[in-house]
Order: C-alpha cells, then sequence, then structure tokens
C-alpha cells in the first residue's frame, strides 16, 4: 500500500485535529480530502480536510511591504517557512482491529503523529462501510462551509468508487443525503446547490 505522508499532528480533541505541513507539500491535501492517523497496531482515525490555514510569520509581513522582491526570495521563504501551514481536520470515524467505524474515535490521536492521505483503496473502504454514517459527523458541523465540504468529499470520493466501476456510489450518497436533510429545506438547498456546482 502506497503511503503519502502529508504532516504531523500540532493538536486534537476527540471530533478534530490540526495537522502542520511545509508549504511544499500544499498540494497534496486538498479540502474535503479524506486522510488517516495510523494510530498503535490498527487503529486508525479518519478525517475530512475542512480547512487549510497559511498563517504569515514576520519575514512574510516584511516582504509584503518590501518594493521588489526576487522569486528565489519567495521560493526560498514558501520552502523554508519558520510557520507551518495548517490543515484542520474533521474527525468522521475511525478503524480498530481491522474494522471501520463512522462513530467518534474512543481517544484522540496524540501529538506529532504522522497523518496520511488516503489511497483510493482506503476511501472506498471507509465510504463504503454501512450507510453513510459518518455524514452526521458533518450534518453537525455548522461552523463549517457543510455543503462544499460535502460536495469536495463526494467528488473525490465519487473518483475513486468509479475507479472501481462503483458508478452508483455517488447516486446513493446523494439519496441518503435527501433523506437526512429532509426537515431542514434550507441546508438541504445549500448541499445540492454546493453538489450541483461540483459536478
Amino acid at each position: 500500500m502506497r503511503k503519502f505522508e502529508i504532516g504531523r499532528l500540532l493538536r486534537a480533541g476527540t471530533t478534530g485535529f490540526v495537522v502542520g505541513c511545509r508549504a511544499a507539500q500544499i498540494d497534496a491535501p486538498s479540502f474535503g480530502a479524506l486522510v488517516r492517523v495510523a494510530l498503535d497496531g490498527d487503529y486508525q482515525v479518519y478525517g475530512l480536510v475542512h480547512d487549510i490555514h497559511i498563517d504569515d510569520d514576520g519575514l512574510v509581513r516584511q516582504l509584503v511591504t518590501a518594493e521588489a522582491v526576487e522569486e528565489a526570495v519567495i521560493a526560498d521563504n514558501r520552502v523554508n517557512r519558520n510557520v507551518p501551514l495548517e490543515l484542520s481536520v474533521l474527525t468522521v470515524g475511525y478503524k480498530l482491529d481491522g474494522k471501520i467505524s463512522h462513530l467518534l474515535p474512543p481517544r484522540p490521536p496524540l501529538s506529532l503523529e504522522v497523518i496520511y492521505l488516503c489511497t483510493s483503496d482506503e476511501v472506498r473502504e471507509f465510504t463504503n462501510y454501512g450507510r453513510f454514517g459518518y455524514f452526521r459527523h458533518l450534518l453537525r458541523a455548522s461552523d463549517l462551509p457543510v455543503g462544499e465540504l460535502l460536495a469536495a468529499h463526494i467528488q473525490q470520493a465519487g473518483i475513486a468508487h468509479d475507479e472501481a466501476g462503483n458508478i452508483e456510489w455517488r447516486n446513493a450518497a446523494t439519496q441518503e443525503l435527501i433523506t437526512l436533510l429532509r426537515d431542514d429545506y434550507a441546508m438541504l438547498m445549500s448541499v445540492l446547490g454546493a453538489l450541483g456546482d461540483a459536478s
């Protein structure tokens, strides 16, 4: 199995965690990507990237006010940043003893654990388990752009399912969202609008 390390854990709680990575890795994780933290033995925590945050530092503040900044200086600052890029991740489930669960994990991962971008096989394994139980974590996250996050995730996971010939996965995911949001018309329209824009 190919492992694509994207960074290390800065801080974590039961419902989410923040990952620090180098600027050179900005292309690796994208909004809505499924990531995992491999812990002791077969214990893994899964989450969806819901925010990518780039803080400034003292040098960046000086460079933005400079008259003419050479490309080499900008490139060096991006590669050798003192402040990491931060990816905020919403926890959506875990795997323990070979069994996937869409519940919150029994314990959060620890600082400096390595975070991996899930492969297509891992995305299919996680999203095929059960009946989209992990959607409830996204729908409860009222402080996040839920529609856009669901659209990005469904688009990315749909590609992984299409690769394996499971072209019905996107339709099943959309039907489940319609069922879950049938009593919240405003949220349903927001989510369906984002899904329509993503397709």
